[in-house]
C-alpha cells in the first residue's frame, strides 16, 4: 500500500496582471479552492513538482506558499504536505484574497491636494534650525550613540547629564541658581504645564492668565480643568494690580510677553513675588525665547529674585533656542511642590528620550549651545532690524511693538481691520502670518486689537522689503 497519496496536477492559469509571481500563483490555487477543484483536507502538489509543471523557480512556488498558509488557505504538517485548511472554501467563495491587492489603490479616491508651504514663514515662536552648526551637532548626538544603551525609560528623576549641563547654562543666562536634582525634564511646555496643574491642585480654580496670551498655554489648562482668567496686558506686561486673591495661579511671559512683546520691569517682577508671598499662590514663569534681547540689558527671571524660589515654578525650553522637534523643556517647581511633580509624571507617564537628553547634554556641556545664541543672536537682530526698517519705510503709519527681544514683532493694523482676513489673504500670497486677535480669549477680545504677529527668524534680510511690500498692499486693499 503506498505510504503518501499521489500528487495532484492542477494546471493552474497564472493571471496576467503584473504581480510579483507568488501572488499570482497563490491566486491561482485560491480560484481553484472557490470552484470547488480543491477542497478542506486536500493535499497540494510539492513545491518542486509544481514548480516543474508551472516551468517556474521553486522559490516562487514556495513563496506562495507561504502566502497562502499566512492567510489561513493552507496548513502545513510535518510529513504530510501542504493541506487546504478548513474554511478555506468558504473564504475563497467570499473573494478574500491571501495579499492586499495594489493594484485598487488606483481606483481609491485621490487624496485631497496639500496645501504648498508659504514662499516666506512669518509664524511666531519658529527659531531657524539652519543656524545650529552641523559639526557641533553630529559630534552631539555621536557622543549620545556612543554610550551604553539605557535598558529602562528616564523617568522625572533620570536625565542626570542634561540637569547638570542645564543647571549651569542658566546660572549663566538666566541668574538662576538651581542644584540639577531640582530640575525635572518633560516631554514641551505644555508637559510642564499638565504636569503643574495636577501637581498644585489647580484643576478648578482660576489662573490668571495674560491677555492676549500664548493659546496652548490656555488650552493646556482648559484641558485640565482650570480656569484661565483674562488679565489684560499694557505696555509693560502684567500689572501686578489686576491680580485677585482669589487667584490660585498666575501664568505670564515675563522675558517677552507673547505675543505683544513687552519686557515685565523688574519693579513688577519683584511686586508679582511679594504677592504670591502673601496669597500662598504660585507664579508660573515661561521663559519664552528669553535667550534672545537686542539693544537692552537681560533682565533676572523671577525665579532668581529674593523669594521667587518658594513661589514660582520656572519654565525653559529648547523649542526656541534650537528646534521645536526636539521636544524637550524644563521644569523647575520649588521645593515643596517637586514631589508632587514627581509623582504626577509618574502617574502620566509622560517622559523624554534618554538619547535625545544626552545629546543635548552634550550639546551644552561642549560650549556649542554658547556659540549657537551668540551666532543666532546676531543673525537675529540683524533680520530683525531689516524687516522693522521694510514695514516703516512700505507700512508708514502703522505701530510697531515688542521688537526689543525675541522672534516676533506685532505689527498694528489701522481701526477697523479685519487681522484674521489679511493674514488669510497673505497666506495666499505666500506671506504667513499671524492674526493678533487670535491670542484674545473669545470672551474679553479688546477693541482695536487688530495686528499681525510676523516671525522674522527664517526671513532672510534679502527679503524683507519685498516682503513688507506684499503686507502694504494687502493692508491697503483691505
Amino acid at each position: 500500500m503506498a505510504r503518501h497519496a499521489p500528487e495532484l496536477h492542477l494546471a493552474l492559469r497564472l493571471p496576467d496582471d503584473g504581480s510579483p509571481l507568488r501572488q499570482r500563483v497563490a491566486a491561482a490555487i485560491i480560484e481553484q479552492i472557490r470552484l470547488g477543484r480543491l477542497g478542506p483536507g486536500d493535499l497540494l502538489p510539492s513545491t518542486r513538482g509544481l514548480a516543474a509543471e508551472l516551468a517556474v523557480a521553486r522559490s516562487s512556488v514556495v513563496d506562495a506558499y507561504d502566502e497562502l498558509a499566512a492567510a489561513g488557505y493552507t496548513t502545513a504538517r510535518l510529513g504530510s504536505g501542504t493541506l487546504i485548511a478548513d474554511g478555506a472554501d468558504a473564504a475563497a467563495r467570499a473573494g478574500a484574497a491571501s495579499h492586499v491587492d495594489s493594484s485598487g489603490a488606483a481606483a481609491a479616491p485621490p487624496p485631497e491636494p496639500r496645501q504648498q508651504p508659504p514662499a516666506w514663514d512669518l509664524m511666531p515662536g519658529h527659531p531657524d534650525p539652519q543656524l545650529i552648526s552641523t559639526t557641533d551637532w553630529r559630534r552631539a548626538w555621536r557622543a549620545a550613540a556612543a554610550a551604553p544603551v539605557p535598558d529602562v525609560a528616564a523617568g522625572p528623576d533620570g536625565h542626570a547629564e542634561l540637569r547638570l549641563a542645564l543647571a549651569g547654562h542658566l546660572r549663566r543666562t538666566r541668574g538662576i541658581v538651581a542644584d540639577p536634582g531640582e530640575l525635572i525634564i518633560v516631554p514641551g511646555v505644555a508637559s510642564a504645564l499638565r504636569t503643574v496643574t495636577a501637581a498644585a491642585g489647580l484643576t478648578g480654580h482660576d489662573i490668571a492668565f495674560e491677555e492676549p496670551g500664548y493659546d496652548e498655554a490656555r488650552r493646556a489648562f482648559e484641558m485640565c480643568g482650570a480656569r484661565p482668567r483674562a488679565v489684560p496686558v499694557d505696555a509693560d506686561g502684567l500689572d501686578p494690580e489686576a491680580l485677585r486673591d482669589s487667584d490660585a495661579a498666575v501664568y505670564c511671559t515675563p522675558a517677552h510677553q507673547y505675543p505683544l512683546g513687552a519686557r515685565l520691569p523688574v519693579s513688577r517682577r519683584a511686586r508679582l513675588v511679594h504677592w504670591a508671598a502673601r496669597t500662598g499662590s504660585l507664579l508660573i514663569e515661561d521663559d519664552y525665547d528669553g535667550e534672545f534681547r537686542y539693544d537692552v540689558s537681560a533682565l533676572p527671571a523671577m525665579r532668581g529674585i529674593d523669594g521667587g524660589r518658594d513661589r514660582v515654578v520656572y519654565i525653559g525650553t529648547a523649542s526656541k533656542m534650537l528646534t521645536p522637534t526636539l521636544r524637550i523643556a524644563w521644569l523647575l517647581p520649588p521645593p515643596a511642590l517637586r514631589h508632587a511633580v514627581v509623582d504626577a509624571l509618574n502617574a502620566s507617564g509622560e517622559s523624554v528620550c534618554g538619547v535625545t537628553t544626552l545629546a543635548l547634554a552634550r550639546f551644552i556641556e561642549s560650549g556649542a549651545m554658547t556659540r549657537h545664541l551668540a551666532r543666532a543672536a546676531r543673525t537675529y537682530a540683524a533680520r530683525r532690524a531689516a524687516l522693522v526698517e521694510a514695514l516703516e519705510t512700505h507700512c508708514a503709519g502703522a505701530g510697531l511693538e515688542g521688537v526689543e527681544a525675541g522672534l516676533h514683532l506685532v505689527l498694528r493694523l489701522p481701526d477697523g481691520s479685519d487681522d484674521i482676513a489679511i493674514a488669510a489673504t497673505l497666506r495666499d500670497r505666500g506671506v504667513s502670518v499671524s492674526p493678533l486677535t487670535a491670542y484674545y480669549s473669545g470672551s474679553s477680545e479688546a477693541a482695536g486689537a487688530q495686528g499681525l504677529v510676523c516671525g522674522y527668524a527664517r526671513l532672510a534680510e534679502t527679503q524683507a522689503h519685498l516682503v513688507a511690500e506684499l503686507i502694504a498692499d494687502v493692508i491697503g486693499r483691505a
